[in-house]
C-alpha cells in the first residue's frame, strides 16, 4: 500500500485551496482584527486537511470515516468563521460566496468519501 496516499487525492488537493484562500482572506483583514479572527479561521480550515490526512491513516473504515465527519465539522466552522468575517463587513459578499462554493465542493466529496467507507 502506497504511503500518504492522500496527497494525491481531489478532495485534500481542494482542501489545501480552501486553507490558501483562508489566509488570502486574512492577508486583507485590517491589522487590528488579524489575531483573533484570522487565527481561527486558519485553524478551522487546516482542520479539515489534517482530519482528511489523519483519517487516512486509520486501520479501520471506521475510524477513518469518524476523521471524515471531524473534517465536515471543521469546514462547517470555517464558512461560520467566514460569516462573522462577511457580517463585519471585514470581507466582502464575492470573497464569502466565493469560499461557500469551495467548501461545498469539498463536502460533497467527503460526503462521497464517507459512503465509499461505508461499503
Amino acid at each position: 500500500m502506497k504511503q500518504f496516499n492522500f496527497l494525491d487525492w481531489p478532495v485534500y488537493k481542494d482542501a489545501q485551496e480552501l486553507v490558501s484562500f483562508s489566509l488570502e482572506i486574512v492577508k486583507k483583514l485590517p491589522r487590528e482584527h488579524r489575531f483573533e479572527l484570522s487565527s481561527q479561521l486558519i485553524r478551522s480550515s487546516s482542520s479539515v486537511v489534517l482530519n482528511i490526512a489523519e483519517g487516512s491513516g486509520k486501520s479501520s473504515r471506521k475510524d477513518f470515516s469518524h476523521f471524515i465527519d471531524i473534517a465536515l465539522g471543521s469546514l462547517y466552522e470555517t464558512i461560520a468563521n467566514m460569516d462573522i468575517l462577511r457580517a463585519n463587513e471585514l470581507i466582502n459578499d464575492a470573497d464569502f460566496e466565493l469560499g461557500k462554493e469551495k467548501a461545498a465542493n469539498i463536502a460533497r466529496q467527503l460526503g462521497g468519501l464517507k459512503k465509499k467507507l461505508k461499503t
